[in-house]
Protein backbone atom coordinates (compact mmCIF):
# COMPACT_ATOMS: atom_id res chain seq x y z
CA UNK A 1 0.00 0.00 0.00
CA UNK A 2 1.04 3.55 -1.20
CA UNK A 3 1.83 6.37 1.49
CA UNK A 4 -1.32 7.72 -0.55
CA UNK A 5 -3.40 4.82 -0.13
CA UNK A 6 -1.99 4.59 3.72
CA UNK A 7 -3.51 8.66 4.12
CA UNK A 8 -6.67 7.84 2.54
CA UNK A 9 -7.22 4.47 4.30
CA UNK A 10 -6.59 6.20 7.64
CA UNK A 11 -9.52 9.06 6.88
CA UNK A 12 -11.38 5.95 6.84
CA UNK A 13 -13.84 5.05 9.52
CA UNK A 14 -12.93 2.25 11.60
CA UNK A 15 -15.46 -0.25 10.33
CA UNK A 16 -13.83 -3.04 12.61
CA UNK A 17 -15.37 -1.73 15.35
CA UNK A 18 -18.89 -1.14 14.44
CA UNK A 19 -21.58 -3.38 15.68
CA UNK A 20 -21.87 -6.85 13.24
CA UNK A 21 -25.43 -5.98 12.35
CA UNK A 22 -24.69 -2.64 10.98
CA UNK A 23 -22.10 -4.19 8.22
CA UNK A 24 -24.07 -3.51 5.32
CA UNK A 25 -25.09 -0.29 6.80
CA UNK A 26 -21.34 0.52 6.12
CA UNK A 27 -20.93 -1.07 3.30
CA UNK A 28 -23.62 1.42 2.02
CA UNK A 29 -21.96 4.39 3.46
CA UNK A 30 -19.09 3.51 1.98
CA UNK A 31 -20.35 2.79 -1.55
CA UNK A 32 -22.26 6.01 -1.48
CA UNK A 33 -19.37 8.26 -0.49
CA UNK A 34 -17.79 7.16 -3.07
CA UNK A 35 -19.85 7.02 -6.08
CA UNK A 36 -21.69 10.60 -4.90
CA UNK A 37 -19.45 12.34 -3.04
CA UNK A 38 -16.20 11.11 -4.79
CA UNK A 39 -14.33 9.87 -1.23
CA UNK A 40 -15.50 13.23 0.22
CA UNK A 41 -14.13 12.07 3.72
CA UNK A 42 -15.60 10.98 6.89
CA UNK A 43 -17.37 14.46 7.56
CA UNK A 44 -18.38 14.85 4.41
CA UNK A 45 -19.82 11.23 4.76
CA UNK A 46 -21.17 11.72 8.03
CA UNK A 47 -23.00 14.88 6.96
CA UNK A 48 -24.55 13.18 4.07
CA UNK A 49 -25.70 10.33 6.08
CA UNK A 50 -27.34 12.38 8.78
CA UNK A 51 -28.90 14.14 6.01
CA UNK A 52 -31.04 11.17 4.26
CA UNK A 53 -31.80 10.07 7.65
CA UNK A 54 -33.34 12.50 9.17
CA UNK A 55 -36.01 12.67 5.92
CA UNK A 56 -39.19 11.13 7.12
CA UNK A 57 -41.43 12.34 4.08
CA UNK A 58 -39.39 10.28 1.51
CA UNK A 59 -37.95 6.56 1.94
CA UNK A 60 -34.53 7.00 0.75
CA UNK A 61 -32.29 3.87 0.31
CA UNK A 62 -29.73 1.94 -1.14
CA UNK A 63 -29.47 -1.43 -3.09
CA UNK A 64 -26.50 -2.97 -4.34
CA UNK A 65 -26.74 -4.28 -7.73
CA UNK A 66 -28.74 -7.62 -7.02
CA UNK A 67 -31.20 -5.71 -5.59
CA UNK A 68 -30.54 -6.38 -1.97
CA UNK A 69 -31.09 -3.16 0.87
CA UNK A 70 -27.74 -1.73 1.68
CA UNK A 71 -29.16 1.18 3.75
CA UNK A 72 -32.35 2.51 5.37
CA UNK A 73 -33.86 5.88 6.30
CA UNK A 74 -35.95 6.96 9.10
CA UNK A 75 -38.57 8.32 6.09
CA UNK A 76 -38.70 4.37 4.59
CA UNK A 77 -39.23 2.87 8.28
CA UNK A 78 -42.16 5.20 8.56
CA UNK A 79 -43.34 4.38 5.33
CA UNK A 80 -42.93 0.99 4.84
CA UNK A 81 -42.84 -0.07 8.57
CA UNK A 82 -39.57 -2.28 8.65
CA UNK A 83 -36.97 -1.27 10.58
CA UNK A 84 -33.26 -1.16 10.06
CA UNK A 85 -32.59 -4.33 11.02
CA UNK A 86 -35.70 -5.89 9.98
CA UNK A 87 -35.04 -5.23 6.39
CA UNK A 88 -31.21 -4.32 5.37
CA UNK A 89 -29.86 -7.25 3.53
CA UNK A 90 -33.24 -8.22 1.89
CA UNK A 91 -34.34 -8.02 -1.66
CA UNK A 92 -36.30 -5.13 -2.61
CA UNK A 93 -39.23 -7.22 -4.11
CA UNK A 94 -40.54 -7.54 -0.61
CA UNK A 95 -42.36 -4.00 -1.15
CA UNK A 96 -44.53 -5.52 -4.31
CA UNK A 97 -47.97 -6.98 -4.42
CA UNK A 98 -48.15 -10.61 -6.05
CA UNK A 99 -48.93 -9.37 -9.38
CA UNK A 100 -46.17 -7.54 -10.15
CA UNK A 101 -43.98 -10.23 -8.52
CA UNK A 102 -45.34 -12.89 -11.19
CA UNK A 103 -44.67 -10.08 -14.09
CA UNK A 104 -41.09 -9.73 -12.54
CA UNK A 105 -41.33 -6.44 -12.13
CA UNK A 106 -38.75 -5.73 -9.76
CA UNK A 107 -36.18 -6.97 -12.31
CA UNK A 108 -37.46 -5.11 -14.89
CA UNK A 109 -37.32 -1.84 -13.41
CA UNK A 110 -33.56 -2.50 -12.50
CA UNK A 111 -32.73 -3.68 -16.00
CA UNK A 112 -34.77 0.00 -17.08
CA UNK A 113 -32.74 1.80 -14.20
CA UNK A 114 -29.46 0.50 -15.80
CA UNK A 115 -30.19 0.86 -19.42
CA UNK A 116 -31.60 4.33 -19.20
CA UNK A 117 -29.99 5.66 -15.64
CA UNK A 118 -33.63 6.11 -13.76
CA UNK A 119 -36.89 4.51 -13.96
CA UNK A 120 -40.02 6.43 -12.23
CA UNK A 121 -43.80 5.05 -11.84
CA UNK A 122 -46.25 5.24 -9.35
CA UNK A 123 -48.04 2.02 -8.38
CA UNK A 124 -48.49 -0.24 -5.43
CA UNK A 125 -46.71 -1.41 -2.98
CA UNK A 126 -46.61 -3.47 0.38
CA UNK A 127 -45.96 -2.31 3.64
CA UNK A 128 -44.54 -4.51 6.53
CA UNK A 129 -47.95 -5.27 7.90
CA UNK A 130 -49.43 -6.35 4.40
CA UNK A 131 -51.58 -3.61 3.49
CA UNK A 132 -51.15 -1.44 0.18
CA UNK A 133 -50.06 2.59 -0.53
CA UNK A 134 -49.65 4.06 -3.73
CA UNK A 135 -46.19 5.16 -4.54
CA UNK A 136 -44.62 7.28 -6.34
CA UNK A 137 -40.64 5.45 -7.05
CA UNK A 138 -37.40 6.65 -8.58
CA UNK A 139 -34.60 4.20 -8.90
CA UNK A 140 -31.10 5.84 -10.12
CA UNK A 141 -28.66 3.82 -10.94
CA UNK A 142 -25.29 4.29 -9.12
CA UNK A 143 -22.30 4.28 -10.88
CA UNK A 144 -18.35 4.59 -9.75
CA UNK A 145 -15.16 7.10 -11.35
CA UNK A 146 -14.79 4.28 -14.23
CA UNK A 147 -18.71 4.03 -15.08
CA UNK A 148 -18.94 0.87 -13.20
CA UNK A 149 -22.59 -0.49 -11.61
CA UNK A 150 -21.81 -0.32 -7.91
CA UNK A 151 -26.04 -0.27 -7.06
CA UNK A 152 -28.93 2.07 -6.46
CA UNK A 153 -30.35 4.62 -5.09
CA UNK A 154 -33.90 4.06 -4.36
CA UNK A 155 -36.33 6.87 -3.45
CA UNK A 156 -40.17 6.31 -2.33
CA UNK A 157 -43.14 8.92 -1.60
CA UNK A 158 -46.73 8.29 0.21
CA UNK A 159 -49.07 9.16 -2.14
CA UNK A 160 -51.90 7.27 -0.84
CA UNK A 161 -53.52 10.21 -0.35
CA UNK A 162 -52.95 12.57 -2.65
CA UNK A 163 -54.38 9.79 -5.44
CA UNK A 164 -57.04 8.93 -3.32
CA UNK A 165 -58.14 13.27 -3.55
CA UNK A 166 -57.40 12.95 -7.12
CA UNK A 167 -59.46 9.68 -7.30
CA UNK A 168 -62.58 11.03 -5.18
CA UNK A 169 -61.76 14.55 -7.91
CA UNK A 170 -62.34 12.36 -10.75
CA UNK A 171 -64.92 10.44 -9.62
CA UNK A 172 -66.77 13.92 -8.95
CA UNK A 173 -65.87 15.24 -12.67
CA UNK A 174 -67.29 12.07 -14.08
CA UNK A 175 -70.13 11.83 -12.02
CA UNK A 176 -70.96 15.64 -13.36
CA UNK A 177 -70.09 14.65 -16.62
CA UNK A 178 -72.53 11.71 -16.44
CA UNK A 179 -75.05 15.00 -14.52
CA UNK A 180 -74.20 17.41 -17.37
CA UNK A 181 -74.21 14.67 -20.42
CA UNK A 182 -77.99 13.31 -18.77
CA UNK A 183 -79.67 16.54 -18.51
CA UNK A 184 -82.25 16.63 -21.14
CA UNK A 185 -84.34 19.93 -20.70
CA UNK A 186 -81.09 22.01 -20.78
CA UNK A 187 -78.85 22.69 -23.43
CA UNK A 188 -75.13 22.68 -21.70
CA UNK A 189 -71.87 22.86 -23.82
CA UNK A 190 -68.29 24.52 -23.48
CA UNK A 191 -66.89 27.42 -25.52
CA UNK A 192 -63.75 28.23 -26.70
CA UNK A 193 -61.86 31.01 -26.47
CA UNK A 194 -63.24 32.14 -29.63
CA UNK A 195 -66.45 30.35 -29.99
CA UNK A 196 -66.58 27.60 -31.44
CA UNK A 197 -68.60 24.78 -29.86
CA UNK A 198 -65.78 22.13 -27.67
CA UNK A 199 -68.75 19.87 -25.67
CA UNK A 200 -72.07 18.99 -26.32
CA UNK A 201 -75.05 17.44 -24.01
CA UNK A 202 -78.10 15.66 -24.67
CA UNK A 203 -79.85 18.47 -23.64
CA UNK A 204 -78.66 20.38 -26.26
CA UNK A 205 -78.49 17.54 -29.42
CA UNK A 206 -82.89 17.46 -27.90
CA UNK A 207 -82.89 21.05 -28.06
CA UNK A 208 -81.02 22.11 -31.26
CA UNK A 209 -80.90 19.22 -33.14
CA UNK A 210 -77.26 18.67 -33.87
CA UNK A 211 -75.28 15.46 -33.03
CA UNK A 212 -71.89 16.17 -30.88
CA UNK A 213 -70.18 14.94 -34.17
CA UNK A 214 -72.00 17.26 -35.97
CA UNK A 215 -71.37 20.48 -34.32
CA UNK A 216 -68.06 20.18 -32.27
CA UNK A 217 -65.82 22.55 -33.81
CA UNK A 218 -67.92 24.89 -35.53
CA UNK A 219 -68.72 28.37 -34.36
CA UNK A 220 -71.72 28.76 -31.78
CA UNK A 221 -73.50 31.63 -34.16
CA UNK A 222 -74.75 28.69 -35.86
CA UNK A 223 -77.78 28.87 -33.79
CA UNK A 224 -78.45 32.76 -34.44
CA UNK A 225 -80.83 33.85 -36.83
CA UNK A 226 -79.78 35.93 -40.00
CA UNK A 227 -81.28 39.40 -38.32
CA UNK A 228 -78.93 38.36 -35.12
CA UNK A 229 -75.50 37.49 -37.14
CA UNK A 230 -76.07 40.95 -39.08
CA UNK A 231 -75.96 42.93 -36.08
CA UNK A 232 -73.33 40.99 -35.16
CA UNK A 233 -74.82 39.63 -31.45
CA UNK A 234 -72.41 36.49 -30.85
CA UNK A 235 -69.99 38.50 -30.61
CA UNK A 236 -71.58 41.03 -28.84
CA UNK A 237 -72.64 38.30 -26.32
CA UNK A 238 -69.27 37.22 -25.87
CA UNK A 239 -68.10 40.86 -24.81
CA UNK A 240 -70.10 41.29 -22.73
CA UNK A 241 -69.77 37.79 -20.92
CA UNK A 242 -66.31 38.77 -20.69
CA UNK A 243 -66.71 42.28 -19.38
CA UNK A 244 -69.22 41.25 -16.34
CA UNK A 245 -68.27 37.36 -15.75
CA UNK A 246 -71.76 36.43 -17.26
CA UNK A 247 -74.45 37.36 -20.20
CA UNK A 248 -78.10 36.62 -20.24
CA UNK A 249 -80.66 36.75 -22.92
CA UNK A 250 -83.62 35.23 -24.31
CA UNK A 251 -84.64 35.50 -28.17
CA UNK A 252 -84.84 33.36 -30.91
CA UNK A 253 -82.25 30.96 -31.73
CA UNK A 254 -82.43 28.32 -34.73
CA UNK A 255 -82.50 24.44 -35.08
CA UNK A 256 -80.76 22.21 -37.39
CA UNK A 257 -83.91 21.89 -39.04
CA UNK A 258 -84.50 25.96 -39.70
CA UNK A 259 -87.35 26.40 -37.17
CA UNK A 260 -87.00 28.79 -34.59
CA UNK A 261 -87.16 28.35 -31.06
CA UNK A 262 -87.50 31.14 -28.03
CA UNK A 263 -84.54 30.72 -25.79
CA UNK A 264 -83.24 31.50 -22.33
CA UNK A 265 -79.52 31.49 -22.91
CA UNK A 266 -76.75 32.25 -20.18
CA UNK A 267 -73.04 32.35 -20.99
CA UNK A 268 -70.58 32.11 -18.67
CA UNK A 269 -66.88 32.98 -19.50
CA UNK A 270 -64.51 30.88 -17.98
CA UNK A 271 -60.60 32.12 -16.98
CA UNK A 272 -57.59 30.07 -15.26
CA UNK A 273 -55.92 30.75 -12.22
CA UNK A 274 -53.86 33.61 -13.63
CA UNK A 275 -57.34 35.38 -14.92
CA UNK A 276 -56.79 34.13 -18.60
CA UNK A 277 -60.00 33.52 -20.76
CA UNK A 278 -59.88 29.70 -21.33
CA UNK A 279 -63.53 29.76 -22.70
CA UNK A 280 -67.70 30.14 -21.70
CA UNK A 281 -70.01 27.44 -20.43
CA UNK A 282 -73.24 27.92 -22.47
CA UNK A 283 -76.64 27.21 -20.63
CA UNK A 284 -79.85 27.00 -23.08
CA UNK A 285 -83.22 26.15 -22.44
CA UNK A 286 -86.07 26.17 -24.97
CA UNK A 287 -89.09 28.04 -24.04
CA UNK A 288 -90.98 28.35 -26.73
CA UNK A 289 -94.23 26.59 -24.85
CA UNK A 290 -93.99 29.12 -22.01
CA UNK A 291 -93.26 32.21 -24.26
CA UNK A 292 -96.83 31.02 -26.18
CA UNK A 293 -98.83 30.53 -23.18
CA UNK A 294 -97.39 33.80 -22.12
CA UNK A 295 -98.59 35.61 -25.25
CA UNK A 296 -101.99 33.08 -24.81
CA UNK A 297 -102.74 34.65 -21.49
CA UNK A 298 -102.25 38.14 -22.72
CA UNK A 299 -104.33 37.75 -25.23
CA UNK A 300 -107.07 36.18 -22.99
CA UNK A 301 -106.51 39.08 -20.89
CA UNK A 302 -107.12 41.64 -23.65
CA UNK A 303 -109.82 39.69 -24.56
CA UNK A 304 -111.29 39.83 -20.83
CA UNK A 305 -111.00 43.68 -20.87
CA UNK A 306 -112.58 44.00 -24.26
CA UNK A 307 -115.21 41.82 -23.02
CA UNK A 308 -116.26 44.36 -19.87
CA UNK A 309 -115.65 46.81 -21.45
CA UNK A 310 -118.25 45.21 -23.66
CA UNK A 311 -120.60 44.56 -20.91
CA UNK A 312 -120.04 48.18 -19.38
CA UNK A 313 -121.01 49.83 -22.49
CA UNK A 314 -123.96 47.25 -23.25
CA UNK A 315 -124.97 47.80 -18.99
CA UNK A 316 -125.13 51.69 -19.36
CA UNK A 317 -126.83 51.34 -22.75
CA UNK A 318 -129.42 48.97 -21.44
CA UNK A 319 -129.79 51.46 -18.60
CA UNK A 320 -130.43 54.82 -20.08
CA UNK A 321 -132.63 52.96 -23.20
CA UNK A 322 -134.65 51.46 -19.82
CA UNK A 323 -134.98 55.28 -18.55
CA UNK A 324 -135.45 57.03 -21.78
CA UNK A 325 -138.57 53.90 -22.78
CA UNK A 326 -140.08 54.34 -19.58
CA UNK A 327 -140.69 58.12 -19.24
CA UNK A 328 -143.03 57.71 -22.83
CA UNK A 329 -144.59 54.56 -21.49
CA UNK A 330 -145.93 56.07 -18.12
CA UNK A 331 -147.15 59.12 -20.27
CA UNK A 332 -148.93 56.38 -22.82
CA UNK A 333 -150.41 54.36 -19.53
CA UNK A 334 -151.79 57.73 -18.09
CA UNK A 335 -153.28 59.31 -20.91
CA UNK A 336 -154.93 55.99 -21.70
CA UNK A 337 -156.37 56.00 -18.18
CA UNK A 338 -157.66 59.92 -18.63
CA UNK A 339 -159.19 59.26 -22.13
CA UNK A 340 -160.95 56.16 -20.77
CA UNK A 341 -162.15 58.37 -17.11
CA UNK A 342 -164.04 60.28 -19.82
CA UNK A 343 -162.25 63.64 -19.43
CA UNK A 344 -162.46 63.80 -23.28
CA UNK A 345 -165.72 62.63 -23.61
CA UNK A 346 -167.94 59.64 -23.61
CA UNK A 347 -166.33 56.33 -24.87
CA UNK A 348 -167.76 53.99 -26.63
CA UNK A 349 -167.63 50.02 -25.73
CA UNK A 350 -165.39 49.27 -28.16
CA UNK A 351 -163.16 52.25 -27.78
CA UNK A 352 -162.61 51.08 -24.13
CA UNK A 353 -161.51 47.77 -25.56
CA UNK A 354 -158.81 49.48 -27.38
CA UNK A 355 -157.81 51.20 -24.55
CA UNK A 356 -157.47 48.16 -22.76
CA UNK A 357 -155.59 46.68 -25.09
CA UNK A 358 -152.96 50.01 -25.14
CA UNK A 359 -152.85 49.51 -21.24
CA UNK A 360 -151.66 45.87 -21.54
CA UNK A 361 -149.37 46.39 -24.27
CA UNK A 362 -147.87 49.36 -21.70
CA UNK A 363 -147.69 47.30 -18.60
CA UNK A 364 -145.90 44.35 -20.84
CA UNK A 365 -143.40 47.12 -22.41
CA UNK A 366 -142.55 48.09 -18.22
CA UNK A 367 -142.27 44.78 -17.60
CA UNK A 368 -139.95 44.43 -20.63
CA UNK A 369 -138.28 48.03 -19.46
CA UNK A 370 -138.32 46.91 -15.62
CA UNK A 371 -136.18 43.16 -16.65
CA UNK A 372 -133.40 45.09 -18.95
CA UNK A 373 -133.01 47.79 -15.86
CA UNK A 374 -132.46 45.01 -13.32
CA UNK A 375 -130.27 42.80 -15.53
CA UNK A 376 -128.23 46.37 -15.95
CA UNK A 377 -127.71 46.59 -12.38
CA UNK A 378 -127.06 43.14 -11.89
CA UNK A 379 -124.30 42.96 -14.83
CA UNK A 380 -122.73 46.15 -13.18
CA UNK A 381 -122.89 45.39 -9.54
CA UNK A 382 -125.42 47.88 -8.79
CA UNK A 383 -127.71 45.23 -6.68
CA UNK A 384 -128.07 45.72 -3.07
CA UNK A 385 -129.06 42.77 -0.65
CA UNK A 386 -130.65 42.54 2.44
CA UNK A 387 -129.78 39.39 4.10
CA UNK A 388 -132.41 38.16 6.55
CA UNK A 389 -133.95 34.94 7.93
CA UNK A 390 -136.91 34.07 5.13
CA UNK A 391 -139.39 31.66 5.98
CA UNK A 392 -139.70 29.77 2.48
CA UNK A 393 -143.44 28.92 2.53
CA UNK A 394 -144.12 32.16 3.07
CA UNK A 395 -142.62 33.26 -0.14
CA UNK A 396 -144.46 30.37 -1.83
CA UNK A 397 -148.04 31.97 -0.43
CA UNK A 398 -146.70 35.32 -0.84
CA UNK A 399 -146.24 34.66 -4.48
CA UNK A 400 -148.56 31.85 -5.79
CA UNK A 401 -151.94 34.28 -5.73
CA UNK A 402 -150.48 37.00 -7.81
CA UNK A 403 -149.96 34.33 -10.92
CA UNK A 404 -153.61 32.94 -9.71
CA UNK A 405 -155.69 35.29 -12.42
CA UNK A 406 -153.02 34.04 -15.14
CA UNK A 407 -153.18 30.69 -14.72
CA UNK A 408 -157.01 30.67 -14.30
CA UNK A 409 -157.21 32.85 -17.76
CA UNK A 410 -155.34 30.07 -19.53
CA UNK A 411 -157.22 27.19 -17.64
CA UNK A 412 -154.19 25.45 -15.86
CA UNK A 413 -154.48 24.30 -11.85
CA UNK A 414 -151.84 26.51 -9.67
CA UNK A 415 -151.16 24.75 -6.66
CA UNK A 416 -149.40 25.04 -3.38
CA UNK A 417 -147.36 21.58 -3.03
CA UNK A 418 -146.55 20.63 0.16
CA UNK A 419 -144.56 23.03 2.32
CA UNK A 420 -143.89 23.38 5.99
CA UNK A 421 -143.71 26.20 7.86
CA UNK A 422 -140.31 25.23 9.68
CA UNK A 423 -137.74 25.62 6.97
CA UNK A 424 -135.96 28.97 7.33
CA UNK A 425 -133.66 30.76 4.68
CA UNK A 426 -131.15 33.61 4.96
CA UNK A 427 -131.58 35.84 1.59
CA UNK A 428 -133.22 38.77 0.63
CA UNK A 429 -136.75 38.16 0.58
CA UNK A 430 -138.02 40.92 -1.67
CA UNK A 431 -135.16 39.23 -4.32
CA UNK A 432 -136.18 35.87 -3.26
CA UNK A 433 -139.96 36.49 -4.16
CA UNK A 434 -138.88 37.77 -7.52
CA UNK A 435 -136.82 35.03 -7.96
CA UNK A 436 -139.97 32.45 -7.62
CA UNK A 437 -142.49 35.49 -9.18
CA UNK A 438 -140.28 34.42 -12.25
CA UNK A 439 -140.22 30.28 -11.79
CA UNK A 440 -143.97 30.24 -11.34
CA UNK A 441 -144.24 33.23 -14.48
CA UNK A 442 -142.72 30.99 -16.67
CA UNK A 443 -144.18 27.88 -15.64
CA UNK A 444 -147.52 29.13 -16.47
CA UNK A 445 -147.15 30.83 -19.76
CA UNK A 446 -144.99 27.62 -20.96
CA UNK A 447 -147.60 25.16 -20.05
CA UNK A 448 -150.41 24.68 -22.06
CA UNK A 449 -154.25 24.44 -21.06
CA UNK A 450 -155.61 21.66 -19.26
CA UNK A 451 -152.06 21.46 -17.42
CA UNK A 452 -150.69 21.67 -13.80
CA UNK A 453 -147.97 24.20 -12.06
CA UNK A 454 -146.77 22.96 -8.35
CA UNK A 455 -145.28 24.94 -6.18
CA UNK A 456 -143.26 23.21 -3.22
CA UNK A 457 -140.95 23.62 -0.30
CA UNK A 458 -138.47 21.94 2.14
CA UNK A 459 -134.99 21.63 3.40
CA UNK A 460 -132.17 19.35 1.79
CA UNK A 461 -129.16 19.44 4.32
CA UNK A 462 -127.85 22.87 4.98
CA UNK A 463 -130.05 24.27 2.17
CA UNK A 464 -133.73 25.68 1.72
CA UNK A 465 -135.39 24.52 -0.83
CA UNK A 466 -138.23 26.00 -3.47
CA UNK A 467 -139.55 23.94 -6.46
CA UNK A 468 -141.68 25.08 -9.34
CA UNK A 469 -143.00 21.87 -10.92
CA UNK A 470 -145.22 22.27 -14.72
CA UNK A 471 -146.39 19.87 -16.90
CA UNK A 472 -145.44 21.39 -20.07
CA UNK A 473 -143.32 20.34 -23.04
CA UNK A 474 -140.34 20.43 -21.52
CA UNK A 475 -136.90 21.51 -22.66
CA UNK A 476 -134.26 19.14 -24.74
CA UNK A 477 -131.17 18.21 -22.29
CA UNK A 478 -128.78 20.06 -24.91
CA UNK A 479 -130.81 23.10 -24.66
CA UNK A 480 -131.19 23.10 -20.22
CA UNK A 481 -127.93 25.34 -20.17
CA UNK A 482 -128.64 27.50 -22.35
CA UNK A 483 -132.24 28.78 -21.06
CA UNK A 484 -129.98 30.70 -18.60
CA UNK A 485 -127.91 32.84 -20.60
CA UNK A 486 -129.69 36.19 -21.28
CA UNK A 487 -131.49 36.87 -24.17
CA UNK A 488 -132.62 32.95 -24.73
CA UNK A 489 -135.98 31.97 -24.76
CA UNK A 490 -136.83 28.57 -26.78
CA UNK A 491 -139.54 28.62 -28.75
CA UNK A 492 -139.90 31.93 -29.80
CA UNK A 493 -140.69 32.70 -33.53
CA UNK A 494 -142.55 35.12 -35.27
CA UNK A 495 -146.01 33.48 -34.68
CA UNK A 496 -144.61 32.61 -30.98
CA UNK A 497 -147.37 33.79 -28.37
CA UNK A 498 -144.60 33.46 -25.84
CA UNK A 499 -143.09 36.84 -25.09
CA UNK A 500 -140.72 38.63 -23.06
CA UNK A 501 -137.03 39.80 -23.16
CA UNK A 502 -135.58 36.40 -22.10
CA UNK A 503 -133.81 37.45 -19.32
CA UNK A 504 -135.85 36.25 -16.50
CA UNK A 505 -133.84 33.00 -16.00
CA UNK A 506 -130.35 34.46 -16.44
CA UNK A 507 -131.75 36.97 -13.63
CA UNK A 508 -133.15 34.58 -11.23
CA UNK A 509 -130.20 32.43 -11.45
CA UNK A 510 -127.85 35.64 -11.06
CA UNK A 511 -129.80 36.96 -8.13
CA UNK A 512 -130.16 33.58 -6.27
CA UNK A 513 -125.90 33.51 -6.87
CA UNK A 514 -125.42 36.27 -4.90
CA UNK A 515 -126.95 35.62 -1.78
CA UNK A 516 -124.89 32.00 -2.07
CA UNK A 517 -127.57 29.81 -3.50
CA UNK A 518 -128.13 28.60 -6.75
CA UNK A 519 -131.67 27.67 -9.59
CA UNK A 520 -131.33 24.88 -11.81
CA UNK A 521 -133.61 22.75 -13.71
CA UNK A 522 -133.87 19.38 -14.58
CA UNK A 523 -136.52 17.87 -17.46
CA UNK A 524 -137.44 15.79 -20.00
CA UNK A 525 -139.19 16.62 -23.38
CA UNK A 526 -142.89 15.54 -23.30
CA UNK A 527 -142.84 15.37 -19.31
CA UNK A 528 -142.39 18.69 -17.89
CA UNK A 529 -139.58 20.53 -15.92
CA UNK A 530 -139.21 21.27 -12.49
CA UNK A 531 -137.24 24.66 -11.24
CA UNK A 532 -135.23 24.50 -8.59
CA UNK A 533 -134.24 27.41 -5.87
CA UNK A 534 -131.22 26.65 -3.28
CA UNK A 535 -130.49 29.47 -0.76
CA UNK A 536 -128.25 28.37 2.37
CA UNK A 537 -130.10 27.57 5.24
CA UNK A 538 -130.54 29.39 8.31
Amino acid sequence: MTAADKATDDTRPDTESWPAHSRAEQDAAEFAGDASAGGAGAEGGGLHRMLVDSVSDYAIFALDPTGHILSWNEGARRIKGYTADEIIGKHFSVFYPATDLAANKPAHELEVAVREGRFEEEGWRLRKDGTQFWANVVITALRDAAGTQVGFAKVTRDLTERRAAEMALRTSEERFQLLVQSVRDYGIFMLDPDGRVATWNEGARRIKGYTAEEIIGKHFSTFYPAEDLAANKPARELVGAIRDGRFEDEGWRIRKDGTRFWANVIITTLRSETGRVVGFAKVTRDLTERRAAEERAIADARRIAEVEVADHAKSQFLAAMSHELRTPLNAIGGYAELIELGIAGLITEQQRGYLSRIRGSQQHLLGIISDLLNYSRIEAGQVTYDVVDVPVHAVVETVIPLLEPQAAAKGLVLEHGSCLEGPVGRADRTKTEQIVLNLLSNAVKFTPAGGRVTATCGVAGDRVVITVRDTGPGIPPDKQAAIFEPFVQLGRSLTSPHEGTGLGLAISRDLARAMGGDVSVESAEGKGSTFTLTLPRA
